[in-house]
């Protein structure tokens, strides 16, 4: 689903891109010289925090990315608290390359209901 958020854009979207460091979920560019990484994660991931320390940086230098962003879906209260004690003691919390997706479907209203 992510890749439709791209349509009509004049950027290119390449998914599980390897530039020697392993694939990474997407690197999206407008030319050689304007790369951006995006990293998704699950909140339940047993790595999650490992990886927002280093994994788009590696995967930024091999692929000669200027910026890189880390997207973070969590699908329950308990895995969203997860993923803000981990921000908060990496000291990312409120960065603006970080997003949360709350997938979580226990807080909001059906479509027929809204």
């Amino acid at each position: 689903m992510y890749r439709l958020v791209w349509i009509g854009t004049p950027s290119d979207i390449s998914a599980e891109v390897n530039d020697g460091r392993g694939p990474a979920d997407y690197k999206i560019s407008r030319g050689s010289l304007d790369k951006t990484i995006v990293e998704m994660k699950l909140a339940s991931n047993s790595q999650l925090e490992r990886n927002l320390t280093k994994q788009v940086e590696i995967y930024k230098a091999a692929s000669d990315a200027k910026c890189g962003l880390k997207v973070i879906l969590f699908f329950t209260a308990e895995e969203q608290v997860k993923v803000n004690r981990i921000l908060k003691k990496l000291g990312i919390e409120g960065r603006p390359d970080i997003f949360l997706i709350d997938a979580r479907s226990d807080n909001k209203p059906s479509g027929s209901k809204a």
